[in-house]
């Protein structure tokens, strides 16, 4: 139990997330679901005044995130450090919190190995080998004998391709060929020219979220590849809420597997769909929005177990085996490795009542990170 001085003390939040940049909308998402949290659940927790400390790392910079977090902990005196929108940015700071035994809430870099870096680690969004493995078992158990596997060219994208490839090849599957694209600013039509001579059942994919997705899911019909029978599955972040709309009717038919989709259909996510909607008129929420906001849930909810006691040692304790029901459904945090255990849904873009939406038709129940079984 705290005393009552550092009680009194205000809880610093520190958020590094990318709110300029290629993936600024990611930032603004994972801000929108912080803020909301606190509006609805007050700036006050276990008798301490909830302050956050907000720096944009731009998203692209490992180096950058790496000296916002270390300002945040060494001038701002910060007690949680939270966010994270790339996974590169996330490893670079990682031995700042074992160092400093601060804890540290990751809100969306999804490389499975980022929560072994440091004891003080935990995540609120997932991993890939998390969404790519479900996605895999779901195309084999329906029909899908040869698969085309393309990523972005970074550890999440090397994650989800390990994942599916292993699932995949393990039910039977055939894995006829991968490409590996770049991070930033790719050029999709000479990869999806290659996978459309290749004439796989389907191709996999995996790019970040943002912009990409729109070019992609138009390249994929501007080339074809949907007449020749080529089915796109996906992991959820082509397909983000607040980029379907941009892809218009290219975004029609893609499936794809994930934690949260706006359309969720529970009591928790109606409240939650019409909060954020109240909150941000202009846009819709995302995966990434729910993440934010269960990671201040998280935040809130170890600060009441301990009394007040944002240290290190009695914070992670109290984050161990915790389990609640969020917006995306039922979620705990496993106690032996800090990752988050969900359900993962088999969703497909169609149109509902007008609007574009990923409709969840298949359910993995509490999914845990395969990588780490």
């Amino acid at each position: 139990m705290a005393s009552g001085v550092s009680q009194a003390k205000d809880l610093k939040v520190g958020l590094v997330v990318p709110l300029s940049g290629p993936f600024a909308s990611t930032g603004q998402q994972m801000m929108n679901g912080v803020n909301l949290y606190v509006q609805e659940h007050g700036a006050t927790v276990a008798g301490r005044k909830v302050v956050l400390i907000v720096k944009d790392d731009t998203g692209v910079s490992p180096a950058i995130t790496k000296r916002q977090a270390q300002e945040l902990l060494i001038k701002d005196e910060v007690d949680v450090l939270a966010g994270f929108g790339l996974t590169p940015g996330a490893f670079a700071t990682a031995p700042l919190a074992e160092q400093t035994e601060t804890p540290m809430v990751v809100m969306n870099a999804a490389t499975s190995a980022i929560t072994t870096k440091s004891d003080y680690i935990t995540r609120t969004s997932t991993t890939l080998p998390q969404v790519a493995a479900p996605m895999a078992t779901w195309a084999k158990d329906n029909g899908v004998q040869k698969v085309y596997v393309i990523v972005a060219d970074y550890g999440p994208g090397h994650d989800a391709a390990a994942q599916f490839k292993k699932t995949f090849t393990a039910a039977g599957g055939e894995i006829i060929g991968e490409v590996h694209t770049p991070l930033t600013k790719p050029d999709f039509a000479p990869f999806l020219q290659k996978i459309k001579d290749a004439a796989p059942d389907a191709l996999f994919l995996f790019i970040p979220n943002g912009d990409q997705g729109v070019a992609f899911a138009k390249g994929y019909k501007e080339r074809g590849l949907d007449r020749a029978g080529i089915k796109l599955l996906a992991t959820g972040d082509i397909a983000t809420e607040d980029m379907i709309d941009a892809m218009g009717d290219s975004a029609l038919g893609i499936i794809t597997s994930y934690y949260y989709a706006q359309a969720h259909d529970s009591p928790e996510n109606k409240a939650y769909v019409a909060a954020y909607a109240k909150a941000y008129p202009q846009v819709r929420p995302n995966m990434i929005s729910v993440a934010g906001y269960d990671g201040m849930h998280l935040i809130y909810e170890a600060l009441k177990k301990t009394g007040g006691d944002a240290g290190g040692e009695a914070f992670m304790a109290a984050v161990k085996g915790m389990s609640w029901m969020s917006p995306r459904g039922p979620v705990s945090i496993d106690p032996a490795t800090r990752d988050i255990v969900q359900n993962v849904y088999i969703r497909k873009v169609e149109r509902v009542d007008g609007v574009l939406q990923n409709v969840e038709f298949h359910t993995f129940e509490a999914v845990k990170d395969p990588e780490k079984e």
